[in-house]
Parts: structure tokens; C-alpha cells; sequence
């Protein structure tokens, strides 16, 4: 498990350390579960996962494995894969399940691209995502910033297919377009939670808006693969869940995946209850039945886990459905 820091001190300065969600500080407390048997990993620590650390640091490269505290972080480093988080390290957005550091972020750093296509090419990636964190400083929520991005990824490394998990680019007219047309080959962005608790747990977005978000993508390139992922464990209801797997695929989404919560800090949201591997198990069957390509519905599933062998899934069970039609 990645270790989680409430305080950064910036480089360089004798300065007191800041909060790293400043906007959290006067929230109560809550409690922590302890974590069922099902929920533990290892501690990362092999040589390929230091091998991949110190590609992303030589490259200035910003992961959201890291920010995130994602529990998986030691066994896809030791695979060297890393999801790249570009346009810094700072979120606009101030979601109250996230751990990456929110604030006014900095300016957009002009290297970012090649530094990150240089990466993956020296890290040999067959499949690669990009993430960022939110940015509505930005005119269009770094929607250019994504595209080259992508541009960088294609020139550099071009055996690498490229999957991108994009912000919601709320009121940022003209943004969506801008990144379909650099044609990734999967378009994700995730609903997160269920209607019913977005004012709680994502109160910057609206649920409708990232729906549509997806549907969009669809309708301008249907070749794209599109990709969602909810998390359970914060009071969410069956019925909710599975209303949120039909309001999926009336967007023509392809791909689903659904993962536990795990609560970063005491000033986080809580815990509500772990889901079972069982319950897991029967959500992946009911969203398997409603029509998804493919499913990703387990504990420790996270949007970019196992991202590269689920997209050859993907190609495989589009190419058998086209088959079959």
C-alpha cells in the first residue's frame, strides 16, 4: 500500500507544510474500517517496480498510482505500468473520496508531452493511460493538453495503444471534440458513485453531464472504445447500482468497472461497508447480461488495472460480436 500524506512542504522552503486538501481541514473526523482479509496487499518492492519509479522520476512524470494511494500500485509497477497523470498534480476539484492534492495548480508545462512519450517508449508499454487531474482554470479544461499528449504517445512510441481517462470538461465548450478527433483508442471517464450521492461525494460534477460526456463520444467516433467505472462501499443501494448499468448502456458504453472504496484519510468520506468478492462477483454477471463488452467488478479493481490486457478483451469481444452480426 502506497503511504498517504495529509501535509506537502514545498521544495526548496523552511516553510510550515500546507494541507494537502486545505478544504477538508475543519471537516470531522470519520472513521476508518479495518480492512477485511480480501482488501490487503502486498508492499511494493521489487526490483522492476524501483526500475519503473525512477523512469517516472527521471522524466518528471506525475502517477496517479502515487497521488491516489492506489493499493495496487506494487503489482502493475512490477509489470511497468504506470498511469500517467498529466497537466500536474493539483485538482480544480475538491471530490470528497479523492486523495490527489486540490488547490490552484500551477502553469502547463510545455515539456509534459514528449517527457511522457519518451517514458512509455523507454518503458516498452503495449497499452498505456493517461489521466489528469481536473483543470477549470483552463479555457478548455486541457483538452489541448490531452491532445498532445496523445500526438507525443503516437510519434514516440507508436506500437502503443493509448486509452485516456479524461476529465468531465464542464461548461468548456468544444473541448470533448477536440479530444475525440486525436482519436484514443479508449475514452474513459467515470460516473464514480450513483446520483443519489453526488452532492456528498462529487459535488464539482454532474451526473447527467458525465453520462452524456460519454454518449457524445460515441456518436462522433464509433470506433472508440468507452469505459466507466463506479465505486461501491458509500451507502449505495443494489438498485441504484444496477440503475446506473442501464443508464450506461443507454450511452453505448462498452466497458464497466465497479471497485471498493478506500477511504484515504479520516477527513475523507467513510467507509459505508466492504462488499463482499461474492457481491462483486454477482454485479460483474447482471452488468455482463445488460450488454457490456466487458466487465472489471472485484475489491481492488481500479479504472487502470489490468487496462492492457482488457483491451485486447475489448478488440476480441467487439471483433465476436461483428462476427456474429
Amino acid at each position: 500500500m502506497a503511504t498517504i500524506i495529509d501535509t506537502l512542504r514545498e521544495s526548496g522552503t523552511a516553510a510550515k507544510p500546507r494541507a494537502r486538501h486545505p478544504e477538508k481541514i475543519n471537516r470531522p473526523d470519520t472513521p476508518i474500517l479495518r480492512k477485511p482479509e480480501w482488501i490487503r496487499v502486498k508492499a511494493p518492492g521489487s526490483p522492476v517496480y524501483a526500475e519503473t519509479k525512477q523512469i517516472v522520476r527521471d522524466n518528471n512524470l506525475v502517477t496517479v498510482c502515487e497521488e491516489a494511494g492506489c493499493p495496487n500500485i506494487g503489482e502493475c509497477w512490477s509489470k511497468k505500468h504506470a498511469t500517467m497523470m498529466i497537466m500536474g498534480d493539483t485538482c480544480t476539484r475538491a471530490c470528497s473520496f479523492c486523495n490527489v492534492k486540490t488547490g490552484l495548480p500551477a502553469a502547463l508545462d510545455p515539456h509534459e508531452p514528449e517527457n511522457v512519450g519518451r517514458a512509455i517508449a523507454k518503458l516498452g508499454l503495449r497499452h498505456v493511460v493517461i489521466t489528469s487531474v481536473d483543470r477549470d482554470d483552463l479555457a478548455d479544461g486541457g483538452a489541448q493538453h490531452f491532445v498532445e499528449v496523445i500526438q507525443a504517445i503516437r510519434r514516440l512510441s507508436p506500437g502503443t495503444t493509448i486509452e485516456i481517462l479524461t476529465p468531465d470538461f464542464l461548461r468548456k465548450e468544444g473541448a470533448l471534440e477536440k479530444v475525440v478527433a486525436a482519436k484514443p483508442d479508449v475514452f474513459n471517464h467515470n460516473l464514480e458513485t450513483v446520483p443519489r450521492l453526488y452532492l456528498n461525494i462529487r459535488p464539482g460534477a454532474r451526473y447527467f453531464h458525465s453520462l452524456r460526456l460519454l454518449q457524445r463520444v460515441k456518436e462522433l467516433d464509433p470506433t472508440i472504445f468507452t469505459k466507466s467505472g463506479i465505486m461501491v462501499g458509500l451507502g449505495e443501494t443494489r438498485e441504484e447500482v444496477q440503475q446506473v448499468m442501464d443508464d450506461m448502456r443507454s450511452a453505448n458504453i462498452d466497458f464497466l468497472t465497479i471497485g471498493q472504496y478506500l477511504q484515504p484519510t479520516r477527513k475523507h468520506a467513510a467507509v459505508d461497508r466492504f462488499v463482499t468478492p461474492d457481491e462483486f462477483k454477482s454485479y460483474e454477471t447482471v452488468a455482463r447480461t445488460k450488454g457490456f463488452l466487458l466487465v472489471s467488478s472485484s475489491p481492488l479493481t481500479r479504472s487502470s488495472y489490468h487496462a492492457d490486457e482488457d483491451f485486447a478483451r475489448l478488440r476480441d469481444a467487439r471483433n465476436a460480436l461483428l462476427t456474429r452480426g
